[in-house]
């Protein structure tokens, strides 16, 4: 407990710094770059280099702000754990590992932090120690894996350069063939770490991990690593603006789609994450990498509160997760409820609260561009679902009969979950206005027709009406569901993403081993090669040691047989 206090202490007080000299850096509009010069391989400089502005000190402020918080919450969520100490040790670990790789405009030290990420995420997500947790961890690293390998073979492809360091290079080589190749790696790297289609079934099951992981690891810091490093890399990326829009469209209509049929409640929130994530690769598909940054702030500090909160209510409802179980909650966690509905609002664009500024201006942005009809549709779509699963929540939480345990004594206590909720509760209400008066120093003005301006509003009136309507189905839901059950299954469970991930790409592999193994390698092979050889040899040379031993009566056998077989010849 001890440790949880200092931790969170010492984390407060660095974001407190961190955020005060982005500020400063971002007033002044100054930009840093602090380098060590390791050693020189013949033409190649091997150099430690830190880039320090505004964007990478306020990213950093905000991760330190959230673990501070999730730190100071595990005292409570995490009480009487064999291995408390080892936990905040990750999640310190994890920190540090975030700040290497924001803080770096080094692809070496990028890829340090990188593979500090994956491999510290992995420890945390098979931390309950059960046969889900490590299927979930081998989803988890093996995803991320295709993101390091990218990442190495565009760290060979830069040796032609002479430096890691990829900032000297953009204005330089932005028309040059060998700086896009790096570009479409760092693409892909980034894809399977923010978990775009087609690596996305790992964000959902990396729900297995303890919640205050889900709140700082999979919500705000790691999932967005892959966006911050398309922000740095946005000069390089412009040739693949397209195909990242429709990446990003793509992943927030499948998971706003799979969140309205999920009655795991971590895993609704997992899938608003990803719709999230889809639509920061939208607006930096469409070129913005500042509107893209403001929203992942913004999104980092609503995502983690809504995780506590969903911690918090699994915590007192002994580990249950299923919504269906709950209802009737505001009665019973009122201070929880209230949090909880605050981030799911900012979560949908509601007027403002904090994601309204983000989302409203990503959204009229979108609108000024000249996009085909089917981008529109698929933008707005996704919009309204992510308001429908919102509401659809709320619903279950709230208005629903009260399923579980009839005795059940819920109560809500004033620990330090309850205070570190505050904290974000109060860092959410005003992160929204607060980010966009700071780092926009010109205003967006937009102008827009007036059918197009109220378009987004008229999603989220539909988007509110469909997720109260599906949470009333109930009989009738299952009757329609069971005629269309192959449908449901491919739209619930993220166009079988999850099944393509696992089964999909081992199962053929796998039988392969094991036709293998089981009648080439233990079989005839076995048989007739080394094993039939040695067996051969052994009983031959048995045999031989035999007849070789100075023994009368084998000789009298060998002369006797030695003169019939000459007698019969001659």
């Amino acid at each position: 407990m001890f440790l949880c206090n200092i931790f969170s202490f010492l984390l407060m007080f660095m974001f407190m710094n961190f955020f005060i000299l982005s500020l400063y850096l971002l007033m002044m509009e100054k930009i840093y770059f602090i380098e060590f010069n390791l050693f020189n391989l013949n033409s190649l400089s091997i150099e430690f280099l830190l880039l320090v502005d505004w964007m990478s000190l306020l990213f950093v402020a905000f991760v330190l702000l959230i673990s501070s918080m999730v730190i100071y919450y595990s005292k409570s969520y995490m009480f009487g754990d064999l291995n408390l100490i080892r936990f905040i040790m990750l999640v310190v670990l994890f920190v540090f590992s975030m700040m290497l790789m924001i803080l770096s405009p080094n692809l070496i030290s990028i890829l340090l932090g990188w593979d500090g990420l994956g491999l510290v995420s992995y420890c945390l997500v098979i931390y309950y120690q059960n046969l889900k947790s490590y299927n979930a961890g081998m989803l988890t690293a093996l995803s991320n894996r295709i993101g390091d390998v990218m990442l190495l073979m565009a760290i060979a492809w830069m040796m032609n350069f002479g430096s890691w360091n990829f900032t000297l290079y953009l204005d330089y080589f932005i028309s040059d063939y060998n700086m896009n190749l790096v570009g479409l790696l760092i693409l892909i790297a980034a894809m399977t770490k923010s978990a775009q289609i087609p690596f996305s079934s790992w964000l959902p099951a990396a729900m297995a991990a303890p919640t205050p992981v889900s709140a700082l690891v999979h919500s705000s810091t790691l999932v967005t690593a892959g966006v911050y490093l398309l922000i740095r890399f946005h000069i390089l990326l412009m040739n693949y603006s397209y195909y990242i829009l429709f990446i990003g469209l793509m992943t927030m209509f499948m998971s706003g789609l799979g969140a309205n049929f999920e009655f795991d409640l971590k895993k609704i929130i997992a899938l608003s994450t990803l719709s999230q994530l889809g639509l920061m690769f939208t607006i930096l598909g469409l070129g913005s990498m500042e509107l893209a940054f403001f929203h992942l702030l913004v999104h980092a500090l609503f995502k983690a509160l809504l995780f506590m909160c969903a911690g918090n209510i699994i915590h007192l409802m002994n580990n249950c997760q299923d919504i269906r179980f709950m209802g009737s909650l505001i009665n019973k966690v009122p201070m929880t409820i209230v949090y909880f509905n605050i981030s799911n609002l900012s979560l949908c664009g509601i007027p403002f609260f904090s994601g309204f500024y983000s989302k409203d201006l990503i959204v009229e942005y979108f609108s000024m561009g000249e996009l085909s009809v089917f981008i529109y549709f698929i933008m707005y779509l996704s919009l309204g679902l992510t308001v429908s699963y919102s509401f659809r929540l709320i619903y279950y939480l709230m208005y629903m009969n009260f399923y579980f345990f009839g005795f059940s004594m819920i109560k809500e206590n004033n620990d330090s979950m309850i205070y570190s909720m505050g904290v974000m509760f109060i860092v959410v209400v005003f992160s929204g206005s607060f980010l966009m008066w700071i780092m926009f120093k010109n205003p967006y003005l937009i102008m827009l027709p007036l059918f197009m301006k109220i378009f987004v509003l008229m999603f989220i009136l539909l988007g509110i009406f469909i997720g109260f309507e599906i949470s009333k189905l109930s009989l009738s839901y299952s009757l329609i569901m069971s005629n269309n059950s192959n449908l449901l299954m491919f739209v619930s469970s993220m166009w079988s993403m999850p099944f393509i991930s696992t089964f999909g790409l081992n199962f053929l592999f796998i039988n392969a081993g094991k036709f293998n193994i089981k009648y080439l390698d233990q079989g005839w092979s076995e048989y007739l090669g080394s094993q039939g050889l040695f067996y051969y040899l052994k009983n031959f040379s048995i045999l031989l040691q035999y007849f070789f031993k100075f023994n009368l009566k084998n000789f009298l056998i060998l002369f006797s047989l030695w003169l019939f077989i000459v007698i019969i010849i001659f």
